[in-house]
């Protein structure tokens, strides 16, 4: 969740220079074209392809490009994996030298900017040909699509919700936290929760306000937003430094402190068994799992607190989506890997939810969907009351808006800044990257 004072100043060095490289870079040209006759379905092509996650996903990711390479034994895929964040900084690097992985991990926060930027490959004219579209709705396809452009077909879908530990709730005689209420009955619980784990040196959870996602279901139920695709904010200072002040007991208190949060690096207290929930989207149960080890075999998944009874706060997205550079000199063979990760019922079968729900019909059919991933799939039925529409296309910059929201949680977890001061700085950076 938090990253070192190091990686703080890498992001915000990143987050200045952002617009700027990727403006830069939109001139450094695009793949072959589609359908040019060059392409030889039997050479050997190599791809690189990058993606974020842990080590569970990245034995998922080796055992889906084996699964690949039976069809396809010609292309073969160097791939690598960083963290989230630390996924992003070295994209910012790559688009600034033109160097781009062939295919990517693509996160929604991203695409808007990225895509303005011409960094990635129109898909488009290869629907039909080596993307097979018949088992993606127009619905999911139209996720992707920036100014009528397709850079991006998504994997998946997520929404979000509350992973608790039974065990470790249990082993701590805790009372499970049913879901929903109100964010004071969370905070109430994980006190409790907290409490009853002093001498184990196990908290309730951590700090809501440091997410931007609790803070934008928290609108979304007040009938606003955090961004329209105009780029104008929904919030207000006042609004934000409410937000950020509900978290106050929390961090003060309740929650797990800052510099524990920190030592458990790069795994979140709950993956380390040290929180008993944390909010978060619902496809990233089978990585806690993974990182849990064999001692937990279960997770509960519960729907987040509620701002405004009956409203439409929570929605479904893209979980990620696959993307080609624009700079690929195989475009052919990349979209041919897209079309595997995406549609294939073999590598359905591998990831089953750990990217989310898939979004195509014909991996679906590949995933048993038992254990978490039925735990999953009955989740998002339980929420259908409360999602509304999907947000525009998140826009130009929201990935580092995102990432300076979590420092500034770092911070205020610190206590090395102030509320107003938080709220000042924010504003400060939507006004570099907005404007």
């Amino acid at each position: 969740m938090f990253r070192s004072s190091k990686r703080k100043a890498v992001i915000a060095t990143a987050a200045l220079a952002l617009s700027g490289v990727l403006a830069l870079s939109a001139c450094s040209g695009g793949g072959a074209d589609a359908g040019s006759g060059a392409f030889d379905p039997d050479a050997d092509v190599t791809l690189n392809f990058a993606f974020w996650g842990n080590d569970v996903r990245a034995d998922l990711y080796t055992q889906a490009i084996a699964a690949f390479n039976v069809e396809h034994p010609n292309i073969t895929v160097n791939s690598t994996f960083l963290d989230f964040p630390a996924f992003w900084e070295k994209r910012q690097t790559e688009a600034a030298g033109g160097g781009l992985p062939d295919v990517m991990q693509f996160d929604y926060s991203y695409l808007r900017q990225y895509s303005e930027s011409n960094l990635l490959l129109d898909l488009e004219p290869y629907f039909g040909d080596t993307i097979a579209t018949d088992g993606l709705s127009e619905g999911i396809l139209q996720i992707g699509v920036v100014n009528d452009v397709t850079t991006a077909i998504p994997t998946s879908t997520n929404a979000w919700g509350m992973f608790t530990n039974p065990k470790l709730m249990d082993s701590l005689g805790v009372e499970p936290y049913e879901g929903g209420g109100s964010w004071q009955d969370y905070s109430d619980w994980m006190e409790s929760a907290t409490a009853a784990g002093a001498e184990a040196g196990v908290y309730g959870g951590s700090d809501w306000t440091g997410r931007i996602q609790n803070f934008e279901i928290q609108l979304r139920s007040e009938g606003s937003f955090l961004f329209d695709d105009a780029g104008k904010a929904g919030f207000d200072k006042e609004r934000l430094a409410e937000f950020w002040n509900e978290g106050a007991p929390v961090r003060e208190e309740i929650g797990i402190p800052a510099q524990r949060v920190e030592e458990l690096m790069p795994l979140s207290p709950f993956a380390s068994a040290v929180a008993t929930s944390e909010l978060t989207w619902d496809n990233f149960g089978s990585g806690y799992l993974g990182s849990l080890g064999e001692s937990y075999t279960e997770l509960d998944l519960v729907a987040p607190p509620v701002t405004v009874e009956g409203s439409a706060d929570l929605y479904l997205k893209p979980s990620m989506l696959h993307a080609v550079a624009a700079t690929t000199e195989h475009p052919e063979a990349s979209t041919i890997l897209v079309d595997f990760l995406i549609n294939s019922p073999e590598a359905g079968a591998i990831f089953g939810t750990n990217r989310g729900l898939p979004a195509s019909e014909t991996q679906l059919a590949g995933v048993e969907l038992a254990g978490l991933d039925a735990q999953i799939r009955d989740y998002e039925a339980t929420i259908a009351d409360r999602l509304g529409d999907a947000p525009p296309v998140p826009i130009t910059g929201f990935g580092t808006l995102e990432n300076k929201f979590l420092l500034i949680g770092q911070e205020l977890g610190y206590d090395t800044i102030t509320v107003d001061e938080a709220v000042e700085q924010f504003f400060a950076e939507m006004d570099v990257v907005l404007n």
